[in-house]
């Protein structure tokens, strides 16, 4: 057996490894942002764009984030990475980065949405929304909104959010949203991707139509895969069996392939709402195709957040 597992080992790695993104797009004079872009494969997915254009990390942690722009920036020759605070958590922190790169930024042409908690115990955020649905759903769903004007001005334009396989465990549950009646962490993660997953398929149907060439605005939602990072970091067992097992699982430059992917592959310029894994379309839930249950969460999500987006 050991033997066996020596020979085998690099087609296991490949194999685990998934697709890789081989577009080598440029990015000159484009601006992206990342959110969470700090660590994990928000940070990979910031070294690779860093190497075509203008990358803003977008993060809770100043500290964390300005240790990965030094990191990236040495390393890519592109002074261009820049760090700007964002907590999700807090809708005033979220409107305080949005009206300060409108004010220094005259364009933005892809937002990445990708930080997210996982497995947290229950807690709330700054505005009274369950932790994983105020940070992986409403915390994004809001930043969107407050930045879609610009991504609209600087079109061609992408979105892309990072969900998860985890959302086919998910559901939407509309009479108890913040978990106040029932909570299991794990299952609330899931509930929280399948927002990311919805609320993609909505953004996409409502942006259809609105431009003469629908390659000039696309949003599309992916799986990184399972990534050996810190996002496992408030569950002890998890932490255990990642590391463990941590050979059956990608490393974060290999979770950031498909994010890389739906950023800047070529052959995307005019495919939106879709779900993608190992760099190419993968399978939806039910759940995650249900157009009703969509337009009933944008609504609900844009009642909890006080705005309008019609």
């Amino acid at each position: 057996v050991p033997v066996f597992l020596f020979v085998a080992a690099p087609y296991i790695r490949r194999y685990v490894a998934g697709g890789r993104c081989k577009s080598t797009a440029r990015l000159d004079g484009k601006v992206v942002i990342i959110t969470g872009a700090n660590t994990g494969i928000g940070k990979e997915t910031a070294r690779d764009l860093a190497q075509r254009g203008k990358v803003i990390i977008a993060c809770r942690d100043i500290a964390k984030g300005e240790a990965a722009a030094r990191e990236i920036r040495a390393e890519t020759g592109n002074q261009q990475v820049i760090v700007k605070k964002l907590d999700l958590a807090d809708t005033k922190s979220i409107r305080e980065f949005a009206e300060k790169f409108l004010a220094e930024e005259k364009e933005l042409h892809i937002l990445i949405n990708n930080a997210g908690v996982m497995f947290c115990p229950y807690s709330k955020t700054a505005d009274g929304f369950e932790m994983h649905l105020g940070v992986n759903h409403l915390g994004h769903f809001l930043l969107t909104f407050l930045l879609l004007e610009r991504l609209k001005q600087s079109a061609p334009a992408r979105i892309v959010n990072v969900s998860s396989l985890a959302h086919h465990g998910g559901r939407i549950r509309f009479h108890d949203l913040h978990g106040e009646k029932r909570y299991h962490r794990g299952l609330a993660y899931c509930h929280s991707k399948l927002a990311n997953v919805l609320f993609t398929r909505e953004l996409a149907r409502r942006l259809q139509g609105k431009f003469q060439r629908q390659a000039e605005f696309t949003a599309n939602a992916l799986h990184p895969g399972s990534v050996y990072s810190e996002l496992v970091r408030h569950s002890f067992v998890l932490t255990w069996l990642w590391k463990i097992f941590s050979f059956f699982l990608k490393t974060p430059y290999e979770g950031a392939q498909t994010s890389i992917y739906c950023a800047v592959a070529e052959e995307l310029d005019s495919v939106t709402g879709q779900y993608f894994s190992d760099c190419q379309p993968a399978y939806v839930s039910p759940r995650g195709r249900d157009d009703e249950t969509a337009k009933k969460l944008w609504s609900v999500s844009c009642e909890l957040l006080g705005i309008q987006w019609d």
